[in-house]
């Protein structure tokens, strides 16, 4: 496998097949790639979205991760509570990008956002605050509650392990095995 996470977006999605995200998506499925050519295409397009086969993470359940930087472009389909209504299952959302420090995460269950945070380190501005911090956030440095005197400062490692704690960490996966094909899929 090829790892993935820095200057990256991705969905993770418990217990359902990567044709069903793909369709969910509204993606059109280009069929399996060898790991290091989907990844990259995710990382260098804008229009290509690399799905994994289900993965072991967090809380014994298998994960499939959605990663493409089309998952940051406005109108990208990212609203975590209605994919997970869509689906029935826990759908889970990563961002982070280095150059104006986004980091963003949120989680919604049974189509419900539980949680949301979205920070903007060029701005210092936290955009995104619902729900409480669980442990792992907690872990990761943000204060238990927002307010005018708390300062917040994450990172990009930061948001890797929340997914780890959450779901998966995907810079992990770099050099593992496989358990299936990396499938592709076009936004157009």
């Amino acid at each position: 496998m090829v790892g993935f996470g820095f200057k990256q977006a991705w969905l993770a999605i418990r217990e359902v097949d990567p044709a069903t995200v793909i369709a969910t998506l509204g993606l059109r499925d280009l069929g399996e790639a060898p790991w290091r050519d989907g990844i990259d295409l995710a990382y260098l397009t804008d229009n290509r979205v690399a799905v994994t086969p289900p993965l072991p993470g967090a809380g014994g359940a298998r994960w499939v991760l959605a990663v493409g930087k089309w998952l940051l472009r406005p109108g990208a389909p990212t609203d975590v509570a209605g994919i997970s209504a869509a689906l029935d299952t826990e759908v889970q959302f990563f961002a982070t990008h280095r150059v104006m420090e986004l980091h963003r995460w949120e989680r919604a269950r049974a189509g419900n956002l539980v949680r949301g945070f979205e920070y903007v380190g060029e701005t210092g501005e936290v955009n995104l605050w619902h729900g409480e911090p669980d442990p792992a956030e907690l872990a990761a440095g943000l204060p238990a509650a927002i307010g005018e005197e708390v300062d917040v400062l994450v990172d990009e490692a930061d948001v890797l392990r929340v997914a780890e704690a959450w779901s998966v960490d995907p810079a992990s996966l770099d050099g593992a095995a496989a358990p299936g094909p990396l499938r592709l899929a076009a936004t157009d």
